[in-house]
């Protein structure tokens, strides 16, 4: 939890205040005079920089023509700036109570000069002011993928008043306004799609394929409009719309030095005197000044000073191609040092919300018509389930209704009438009170108990006539996502949940995870995070407001989408812009290469400039050779920590265009046979005797000729050929799971057939089939989603 203290006026979307002092690729407070900052800005950097490699030339110039006196004062006069800059430069860094090893180059310069030397001290210089530059210049590579958010942030809008279209301020668009998007228009707040809209959403979530949107859809701002111009309803105002949400944390990130560069610190610390007593003691045994001032010339340490400010603002950089948003540099460093996983279930593991997962109806009524009849009369509603139930009627085209004499119950349904029919939704007890359920309802009830899915009930002109069921659904990445983290040495995972111990053990049964809360508040929530930091740093995943606190617990807080104000996203260290929940194992191993190569950098620059110290205290490497080798070293250096920018994991897991053509024709065939066993499924509610039986044979049929040879292709031919890292085969478990339990039930639907033979199931052994069967349905739906995500990853 330190980091949090350390970046928090980072975290909190504060800004620095002060003029900056360009030490480094990090902006930081700067205590030090105006003027001073005004002395050592980047322009005059490479005002002084151009200075001593003009007098460089200068100087070979005139030791060409023999006159070396001349040549030595011209590169002596390029080398004075150098100094007199980084002169300035430590006193800075002394004002804001930092001493770093600057003054290594300083005091080679100047005893390069005292000593005669200006041609060596000159290259000192250069090495200095052109390191500084090339720092700027790779931080500023580095940060463009960041920067560039801020700069797309959209202006205007488009808004439709009356007919007619009107430009105006984003800043004055209202909820509810209606707007237009021309195409390659950029979407300029948060709304729900009119029609039907084609969107670029790689600024946000860092996906490459434009996502086509249909009417009730959400659109959110900063993507772009990659098809014809389309209308929609605005749901948000800018300064709450996921962009603007986004532009705020772009600009907290980076506002503190990760405690990797403040180690860096110290290690210079301790490099400077190392650095004066080597010096020191190759004068006194030698007798020789000039080999005190090679060693100083090869200490100069570019290495310590550049490496760990480029490698990590590279990772974040990279991070934020992939819809990864850090908060900083001591965020890296503790996302790096993550052991265990706490994770918030609705929302997070779940896609989070009540969506309609099934339609029951009496017999000979048709679903889409129950739903069409409730959505309308829902219009007149605000209450959630209602927006859910419109929605999806609108999805799936269905024309609404406006609703009159709309009579509501409140917190249970309403009533009203839907073109010339009286239609009531809502709670059975509001719907069909004080009469004797019909079968189909009981078993709707069944049903829905069995997924713990709430139910709302339709009658039309007085008659129940179907009952829609609505549930949170897994996320289809889940199981992959624990299981990557997993693979990473992220252990244990755990699952917390405000539901009760059955609806979460229920959820849980087909996640990796080690161990799962039911029953729990907020304070639940810190307290879980609290007992888990006693055995190491913490990682919480949420998404909703109640997870805030628990997020600001945790040593590193990640916050499932972007909406600007949601408070999770405020509390949270890490935002995942994209509703993937295989970011967070992506962040977290795009943080610990980070920290290697900023590692690799330091370690591996300070070795080779000891060893070349080693060399110029034994008198083998004169200044001027010294000065050259230690710029290579710059280079090395720096090149090794911009690596951070590529590299990491992206995609996880990905199938060839062959394989994903075979797997899209295969999922069309089984749905087509998960539709038939639905059927089946449905007939076993009244069949017996012989025919329950023949139901039975029929469903292990279907499941042997369709759903288990595609099963088994996977396992023989497209699984081990994804097997190319252990991130793929920790990815793969979670689809073995699904595998192993489907080929699972089909033993047992095949074993049930081979024991009834000829004769008729009794009741239990009718009711038991019927379990597998829609337990085998909704598995093999599950599977297939995944499977189509790594298809189209």
């Amino acid at each position: 939890m330190d980091h949090r203290r350390q970046h928090a006026g980072g975290a909190g979307g504060g800004t620095s205040a002060g003029p900056v002092c360009p030490l480094n690729g990090y902006s930081v407070r700067s205590r030090s005079p105006q003027f001073i900052d005004k002395l050592i800005s980047p322009k005059v950097h490479r005002v002084v920089a151009a200075l001593a490699v003009l007098s460089l030339g200068a100087g070979f110039g005139l030791w060409v023509v023999d006159a070396q006196t001349v040549a030595h004062q011209v590169w002596m006069a390029g080398t004075v700036p150098a100094v007199a800059l980084l002169g300035l430069v430590i006193l800075c860094s002394i004002l804001e109570g930092r001493v770093g090893v600057d003054g290594v180059a300083l005091i080679a310069m100047g005893a390069a000069l005292v000593l005669g030397e200006p041609l060596a001290g000159l290259i000192v210089a250069i090495m200095y002011t052109g390191g500084t530059l090339l720092e700027a210049y790779a931080t500023g590579r580095a940060e463009r993928d960041l920067k560039r958010l801020e700069d797309r942030a959209p202006r205007v809008a488009h808004r439709v008043v009356d007919g007619q279209v009107e430009t105006v301020p984003v800043g004055s668009v209202a909820v509810g306004d209606l707007l237009r998007v021309r195409a390659g228009e950029i979407v300029p707040v948060d709304g729900i799609v009119e029609g039907e809209a084609l969107v670029d959403e790689a600024a946000v979530t860092g996906e490459p394929y434009a996502v086509a949107k249909t009417s009730g859809q959400a659109v959110r701002s900063g993507t772009v409009n990659a098809g014809e111009a389309f209308g929609f309803r605005a749901t948000a105002i800018s300064e709450e719309s996921t962009y603007a949400g986004i532009v705020r944390m772009v600009r907290a990130a980076g506002e503190a030095r990760a405690p990797f560069i403040r180690m860096a610190d110290r290690y210079a610390v301790l490099f400077l005197p190392f650095t004066l007593i080597v010096a020191g003691g190759a004068w006194a045994a030698s007798s020789d000044p000039i080999r005190a001032l090679a060693v100083l010339v090869v200490a100069t340490p570019c290495p310590l000073i550049i490496a760990a400010p480029v490698a990590f603002v590279a990772g974040i950089s990279r991070a934020a191609r992939r819809g990864i948003l850090i908060k900083g540099g001591a965020v890296v460093e503790a996302l790096a040092d993550v052991q265990s996983a706490i994770f918030d279930k609705t929302g997070t593991l779940t896609l989070g919300g009540a969506r309609i997962v099934a339609i029951e109806t009496a017999p000979g009524v048709d679903p889409d018509a129950v739903l069409q009849l409730a959505a309308s009369l829902e219009q007149a509603s605000r209450h959630s389930l209602a927006t859910t139930i419109v929605e999806t009627a609108r999805m799936r085209g269905l024309p609404l209704v406006h609703p009159g004499q709309v009579k509501e119950y409140r917190g249970s349904g309403l009533e009203g009438v839907v073109g010339d029919v009286a239609v009531k939704a809502g709670s059975l007890s509001v719907v069909h009170a004080g009469e004797d359920l019909p079968q189909w309802a009981e078993v709707a009830l069944r049903r829905a108990r069995w997924r713990s899915a709430l139910t709302v009930f339709v009658a039309v002109d007085g008659k129940l006539s179907g009952c829609l069921l609505l549930a949170d659904e897994l996320r289809t990445e889940a199981p992959g996502a624990l299981s990557s983290l997993r693979a990473l040495g992220i252990r244990p995972l755990t699952m917390l949940t405000g539901d009760d111990p059955d609806t979460a053990a229920m959820l849980a049964s087909g996640l990796p995870l080690d161990a799962v809360q039911a029953h729990c508040t907020p304070a639940d929530k810190i307290e879980a995070v609290r007992q888990r930091q006693a055995t190491g740093s913490v990682a919480m995943i949420g998404d909703g407001i109640n997870d805030a606190p628990a997020l600001a617990a945790a040593n590193v807080g990640i916050a499932m989408g972007a909406r600007g104000a949601n408070a999770s996203t405020e509390a949270a260290d890490v935002v995942l812009l994209v509703e993937n929940l295989n970011r967070a194992p992506e962040a977290i191993a795009i943080a610990r290469r980070t920290r290697r190569i900023a590692s690799q950098s330091v370690i591996g620059g300070l070795g080779l400039s000891v060893i070349a110290m080693g060399f110029a205290a034994l008198g083998h490497l004169p200044p001027v050779a010294g000065a050259l080798i230690q710029e290579a070293i710059d280079v090395v250096v720096i090149a090794n920590a911009l690596r951070a920018l590529s590299g990491a994991p992206g995609r996880l897991l990905r199938m060839e265009s062959d394989d994903v053509s075979a797997v899209a024709h295969a999922h069309a065939s089984i749905s087509q046979a998960l539709a038939t066993l639905q059927a089946l499924a449905d007939r076993l509610e009244t069949a017996s005797g012989s025919d329950a039986a023949a139901l039975i044979g029929e469903a292990s049929a279907v499941v042997d000729s369709v759903i288990l040879v595609h099963e088994r292709e996977d396992d023989r031919v497209r699984y081990p050929a994804l097997l190319s890292s252990p991130h793929h085969a920790a990815l793969l478990t979670s689809l073995g799971y699904a595998h192993s339990e489907i080929m699972r039930i089909a033993g047992l639907l095949s074993m049930m057939t081979r024991d009834l033979g000829e004769r008729a199931p009794d009741p239990s052994l009718a009711r038991d089939a019927q379990r597998a069967i829609e337990r085998l349905v909704v598995l093999v739906q599950l599977h297939n989603r995944q499977e189509d995500a790594i298809a189209g990853d």
